[in-house]
Parts: structure tokens; sequence; C-alpha cells
């Protein structure tokens, strides 16, 4: 639980949610990019695979959630393993019923920190995309408008409103200081590297190697932008108008990362260099890159005062997902909820079944642990 990710755990919820790709962590091949998809409901008339009073879910809404998710691993350059699909099936249709229960359940101030919630999370999304062009490419990629996006993250956000109103769980400011003074890792920051690249690629759109003649002209390329970089044009513009890395060139080729994220040679350049210093051509795996160091940021070490809110609600989230799966399918007993579909409904079933075997067996586990008193007996003799 760092820093970043008890801010960022809502964002990316919506995003996975919304089947939009997040941004790259390294660059990648160019030919991430895919077809945007036709909707399935488009397609196919519908079939309710779920069922309750207040809840229906069609396959054909199934399906267009699984496509989005498809394609927004597609545009990682990422497959979903076809023994994987069934069970995501059963997650993506779990998740859809349990989000049209909350959401029927919200009162007025639910919606009210729902919609205001939403609106922070598209701003946040719209930044780390590099802006609205950006991000309806990115859209367009996974078969989504921006109006499904945005109803997509109001439907999330009212949902874990009402999940916060619903679920009580109470973090205390002494819970908060044992958790940062037992894991002290999670608090300290590695050194850090705010780099822009621009990528002139050597593979083609299956990923396969250029031929020479190929590769020579992108060189060229490579080396001509190098000579306007270092003559001191604008790198954001360059990265922007020529770059091929599609998570970063519309932020003007932007990344911030520590050591060990990026292939060895683009950051062994990047680290090297002072800020402002254009590097030479860097050969990586995935091109030819122009790298500009743009500030180098130090190690460091948050003090509680710093993150001590975002421990909080960090710990009251763990708290809450441990009671929701009881929450949710008390909400769903109570709507009469039906999975009709015989596949997934067994899949479902068979998950309950081996997380309630867990269960027993760590309660078996703790009623088997040595008690605090047993310790102390222990000591005295």
């Amino acid at each position: 639980m760092n820093r970043t990710s008890q801010k960022s755990a809502l964002l990316l919820a919506a995003l996975v949610a919304a089947g939009l790709p997040t941004v790259a962590a390294e660059p990648t091949n160019a030919s991430s990019a895919t077809k945007a998809p036709a909707k399935v409901s488009e397609l196919f008339a519908d079939e309710t695979v779920a069922q309750g009073k207040g809840v229906k879910v069609t396959r054909a809404a199934l399906d267009d959630e699984l496509v989005n998710i498809k394609a927004s691993a597609a545009a990682r350059n990422q497959t979903i393993p076809p023994q994987r699909m069934k069970l995501l099936e059963a997650e993506v249709l779990e998740r859809l019923v349990g989000r049209q229960l909350l959401t029927q359940r919200a009162n007025e101030a639910d919606k009210a920190t729902g919609a205001e919630n939403a609106k922070k999370a598209l701003e946040t999304i719209q930044k780390n995309t590099g802006g609205d062009e950006a991000l309806a490419r990115q859209l367009k990629t996974v078969g989504m408008s921006l109006d499904d996006l945005k109803s997509k993250l109001n439907d999330e956000s009212v949902a874990e409103a009402v999940l916060q109103r619903e679920i009580k769980f109470e973090v205390s400011d002494d819970d908060v200081k044992k958790y940062f003074d037992e894991n002290p890792s999670q608090f300290e920051q590695p050194e850090l590297v705010r780099a822009a690249h621009i990528l002139i690629g050597t593979r083609e759109k299956d990923a396969a190697e250029m031929t020479e003649d190929k590769k020579k002209a992108q060189r060229k390329l490579a080396d001509d932008l190098l000579k306007r970089a270092k003559a001191g044009e604008d790198f954001a513009k360059l990265a922007k108008d020529y770059s091929e890395d599609p998570g970063s060139k519309d932020k003007g080729g932007e990344y911030t990362f520590p050591r060990g994220q990026m292939v060895p040679e683009f950051e062994a350049a990047a680290f090297s260099m002072e800020p402002n210093q254009v590097s030479d051509i860097v050969t990586t795996q995935f091109g030819y890159h122009i790298i500009k160091t743009l500030e180098k940021k130090p190690a460091k070490k948050f003090q509680l005062t710093e993150v001590g809110a975002d421990v909080k609600l960090g710990l009251k989230r763990q708290g809450m997902q441990k009671q929701i799966p009881a929450y949710i399918e008390g909400i769903k007993k109570s709507a009469g909820v039906e999975i009709l579909d015989q596949d997934i409904k067994k899949i479902i079933e068979e998950q309950m079944a081996a997380e309630a075997e867990m269960e027993k067996a760590n309660d078996a586990k703790k009623a088997d642990a040595p008690k605090p008193e047993d310790k102390k007996s222990d000591a005295k003799k």
C-alpha cells in the first residue's frame, strides 16, 4: 500500500471496469493500436443472463464489457488465455450485478458524492492520457465513447459511495501509526527521473523486425530529429509530431520512473544525464530513442503527517473489501438475483465453495496458533 497506489486505487478500478487501457509503464511498440470493435449489443438480440428485483444483465451487455476488456489487453500487447475467459466472464457478470444492486440503493447524497468523484476521476484520466484528443483515441480502440466512460465512472463512483455509507469500518489513529511503523519500505520513494523521449521504431505492426533498408530510413529520421532537438527546438512538440510511442507521445514523450522499470539502455541514459540534457541516439529493442532528462528527484522517506490520510483511507478500504462479498451476497438474496446462464452459475458456485474452504482453513490456522497467554505461560516455565 504505497502512497501512489492508495491515491490511485479508485481510478485504476474505474479504468479496469471501463475496459480502458492504462498508460504503459515503459516505451512500447507503436503497433499496439487496434481497430475499434463494434458493440455486441448493436449486433445481437439480448438474452438475459442474470435477473432479480431491479436487476437485469443481458448477454449483449456482458459481452460488451468482455469485448472492452479484451480490446484493452490487446492495446497493451497482452492476450487473455482462453482458459481464463470463462472465469473472467463470471467475474464481470458479478460486477455488473453488484453495480446495479448498489446504484439502486443510492440516496441523493450518494449520487452527489459519486458524481463529484467521477468528475475528478475523469479529469485525472484526461490528464494522464494527454488530453481529450488522446483519450478519445484510446477510447476508440476499445469501442467506447466519452459518454460511455462517463456513465461507467459515475456508476462505479456511486456504487463506492453506497459501500462507504453502508459498510462500517473504523480506522483509529493508532491503527494508522502501527501500519506506518511496521511497513517502512512502503513509505520510501526511490530516486526518480522525469524524462521525455522520441521513439522512432524498428518493428512492423505485427512486431516483426523491419528490413535493414527500412531501419536505415528510420535511423536517418532519428538523426535528423536529434539535430533539431539539440538545436533547441521544442522537444515536446517534436515528440507529439514524430514519436511512435503511443504511451507517451501525447504527453510530449514524458515518463517519470525509478530504476528497474525501463529497458536498461533507456534507463541508463536518462539517469546519467543532467536536467535539460539531450542524449545521442539510444538503441533498444523498440527502436531509436532521443531522450531528454527533465528533472531528477532524489530518494526520500515520507513522514506520517504526509501520508497519514492516505494510509487511513487504504486501511479502511482493505477492511471494507473483506466485508463486501458477504454484503453483496446479502443484497443479492434480498433482490432474488438468479444467474440464468448455467455455465457461469456453475463457475460462481465453485468459486464460492473454494473461498469458503479457504476461509475455513484460515480460521483453523488461527485457532491452532499459540495465544498470547500461552506464550506467557511458556515463558514462566
